[in-house]
């Protein structure tokens, strides 16, 4: 269907207008970080990743959590991207970086109940146990980095040894991006066009060129406005501290697309923040605007599923 292929790339723009700013702006405060030349990076890995680690967290999306068989489930799909971003943006409209993966979730397990067709509850409430610890896990593992670090003895110039392990830390945070909640693109545009099979959803090259370049514009776009929330309100980062948080997002984020579930890199994100610099005290944090992260996080997901249930029924209705 022609609707949902064009439905399909505007969600790649949209990933790539919310997630782009988030995955750079936490190395902005590394001396020689480009962020032109990081927005390419990002979509490259987009593209290379799921040659490199396979589909499972699309694979997931497109077929393990409701299967979008039949017209009615083309429409109900293509329902559940437009709620999620719907929602998305209604929040980020107040500045907040808000789950696009959660809403994604949310929105398809309501399309799903909307069109009566089979939601695999089990998968629906792993997925959403993982996406909740996620921020956590992150925040412990870039402390535990973070001693480490500091207590590395090194002869080398700080700036130096910061500006080499960003390199490699912000690589592999593009690569579990493309890797995990990147492959929700891959996942919508695949159901459009019909290529999911019994296997999961396939290798395509021409499908992971258009998410990338769609992703890129969106990245591009939306940089700015992104980049100030996540930079600087969560927390005003240090380089070492940049890097630290760049290494346990990834962590967090490959281990759980290893197992399949999508799991948002700007929680990650975010968590990672909040534990690369506790050591310099609580007060370093700011907790309000922590808050209101993980307010627009807990009203994502329920928001979304009451937004696409409503919307597919009637969708469907009229048809």
């Amino acid at each position: 269907m022609t609707w949902l292929l064009v439905v399909a790339i505007a969600f790649a723009f949209v990933n790539g207008v919310n997630d782009g700013g988030a995955l750079l702006s936490v190395g902005l405060s590394v001396r020689g970080h480009r962020p032109l030349t990081g927005l390419f990076i990002a979509a490259g890995a987009v593209a290379v990743a799921p040659l490199v680690v396979g589909t499972a967290v699309a694979t997931t999306l497109a077929d393990r959590l409701v299967t979008f068989d039949g017209q009615d489930g083309q429409v109900a799909l293509g329902v559940a991207v437009v709620a999620a971003v719907a929602v998305t943006w209604l929040l980020a409209a107040r500045g907040l970086p808000t789950s696009l993966t959660l809403a994604v979730v949310g929105a398809i397990a309501g399309a799903g109940v909307g069109a009566r067709l089979p939601v695999t509850w089990g998968t629906v409430a792993l997925v959403l146990l993982l996406a909740a610890v996620a921020p956590v896990i992150g925040l412990l593992v870039a402390r535990g980095l973070g001693r480490v670090v500091t207590a590395w003895p090194s002869r080398g110039v700080l700036h130096r040894r910061v500006r080499r392990w960003h390199r490699a830390g912000f690589l592999l945070q593009c690569l579990a991006y493309g890797a995990n909640d990147g492959q929700k693109m891959l996942a919508v545009l695949a159901v459009a066009v019909g290529t999911v099979g019994a296997s999961g959803v396939p290798v395509v090259g021409w499908q992971l060129t258009a998410v990338a370049v769609a992703f890129l514009v969106g990245a591009m776009v939306g940089l700015p406005r992104v980049a100030r929330t996540i930079g600087a309100g969560v927390v005003p980062s240090r380089p070492h501290e940049a890097v630290v948080t760049e290494m346990s997002s990834a962590t967090v984020v490959l281990a759980t697309g290893a197992v399949g579930s999508p799991v948002s890199m700007t929680q990650a994100i975010s968590g990672g923040l909040v534990g690369s610099v506790l050591d310099r005290g609580k007060g370093s944090v700011r907790w309000r605007t922590v808050a209101q992260l993980g307010l627009a996080w807990v009203a994502t997901l329920p928001s979304a599923f009451v937004v696409a249930g409503a919307a597919t029924g009637v969708a469907l209705a009229v048809s």
